[in-house]
């Protein structure tokens, strides 16, 4: 790793970003050329070398776990920071799994033959080089090295300092891969600077970084936006609903329910608001209540509600747009799917929002007219996540409508250009 400059050095600072983001563009532009069998060639490998690094990469770890009080994490926090066997073999396993995705760089996405005879082809290419900036947990920093690396893009990893040995171990493990394979190794990188300021450097590089993606809390993501002179892809909250229909089964509902709020709720897709349709409020409400209870979940609600739940508390109105990320859920009765459908657009965060119904043209319209990035019907928003829907693992969720939505994994990383084919073609 290069020496860190000194925070009192800003041209230092400058220089030492710059000369990181120079690499990047090098490296992406050889790795864009890369066959895909060579790349998920290289993923198996850095997959082997993390499991026979097993005893450095916890080491590593255990420092982290040994300073995260002094960074104030919760015991929450420190959970999602630890590492054992079991889950640096999950990390090893999920790049395993980026790698047996097919390789989109080279796709043919159109193809068409001008009256002229030129050949004109639409192929789909990496997006060059990612500034992926993200907080603590250190199987974040594998995914996102191995869905750039199988996509043919340059990363640029800036962790939180909760986790920062934990990242250079894996950063090094995996880099140590790439040399092994004959890739560029400047396609993965970490950041060795814990001056914020870093961050902004970087974000002032859109002649070099194509994309920032920031994960992790709102105010990380907004910082990014405001600051980015480049695309950013991201979310800033998960504000996820589940919708019981009238014409739901109420067991079905309950367990959906349950799972979407309880399955784990510090994560991003994780349900925040239940929303009841008036016809079955009488008999669903109760017995939600009761199962959230033992959750040690609990309710904020409307007048609705809480006539039927006595112990709910009274939901105010920011209560309804607000990602709780805890064991609170807010709760409304609505008279018809079409309210519904408002609530959820008028306070969700567009992420993820599911539906609970028997009745498959409700199921339509719901899915058709909620403003989300992901529609559940009759499935737990917790679903939402590249590895549960086929992407291996994902570099984050976007919320946005250009370029990429829902969950982001190598297709997402990936843009396209026009390569044009002629015979001499000269144009009168």
């Amino acid at each position: 790793m290069a020496t860190t400059p000194s925070p009192s050095q800003p041209h230092s600072l400058h220089a030492h970003c710059r000369g990181i983001a120079e690499r990047a563009r090098r490296a992406a532009i050889d790795l864009a050329a890369v066959p895909g069998a060579k790349k998920a060639a290289c993923l198996k490998a850095a997959a082997a070398r993390i499991r026979g690094d097993v005893p450095a990469i916890l080491a590593a770890n255990a420092a982290d776990v040994a300073a995260a009080p002094g960074f104030g994490l919760t015991p929450a926090q420190i959970d999602r920071l630890l590492l054992d066997d079991h889950r640096v073999e999950g990390i090893a396993a999920g790049i395993e799994a980026v790698a047996e995705q097919s390789d989109p760089v080279g796709e043919v996405i159109e193809e068409s033959v001008r009256p002229n005879g030129l050949v004109v082809r639409k192929i789909r290419v990496p997006l060059g080089v990612v500034f992926f900036v993200y907080e603590s947990r250190p199987n974040v920093t594998a995914d996102a090295a191995a869905v750039a690396l199988a996509s043919g893009n340059a990363i640029i990893l800036r962790g939180g300092k909760e986790a920062a040995h934990s990242s250079q171990r894996i950063v090094e493990t995996i880099r140590a891969a790439v040399a092994a394979c004959g890739l560029p190794t400047d396609c993965v990188q970490l950041v060795d600077v814990a001056d914020r300021q870093a961050v902004g450097e970087f974000l002032a590089m859109d002649d070099l970084i194509d994309v920032a993606i920031p994960r992790g809390g709102e105010a990380l993501i907004r910082r990014v936006c405001s600051e980015a002179r480049m695309p950013v892809l991201k979310h800033f909250t998960g504000n996820c609903h589940v919708y019981i229909d009238k014409a739901a089964d109420l067991d079905m509902a309950e367990a959906i329910t349950v799972n979407a709020k309880c399955q784990r709720m510090g994560v991003c897709n994780a349900a925040e608001s239940l929303l009841v349709h008036r016809d079955m409020a009488g008999r669903f409400l109760p017995r939600i209540a009761t199962a959230l209870a033992a959750q040690g979940v609990e309710i904020v609600g409307d007048a609705a509600t809480r006539q039927l739940v006595p112990e709910a508390a009274a939901a105010t109105e920011a209560d309804w747009a607000t990602e709780y990320l805890g064991p609170r859920i807010s709760v409304a009765v609505v008279d018809s799917l079409d309210a519904a459908i408002d609530h959820v657009n008028r306070y969700g965060s567009r992420h993820t929002d599911a539906i609970v119904t028997s009745d498959a043209a409700a199921a339509r319209r719901f899915a058709s007219r909620v403003d989300t990035a992901c529609a559940m019907v009759n499935a737990s928003t917790r679903f939402n996540d590249g590895g549960e829907l086929g992407l291996g693992a994902e570099i984050g969720i976007s919320t946005d409508k250009l370029h990429a939505r829902g969950p982001c994994g190598t297709r997402e990383l990936t843009t396209y250009k026009y390569v044009v084919t002629g015979t001499g073609h000269v144009r009168t």
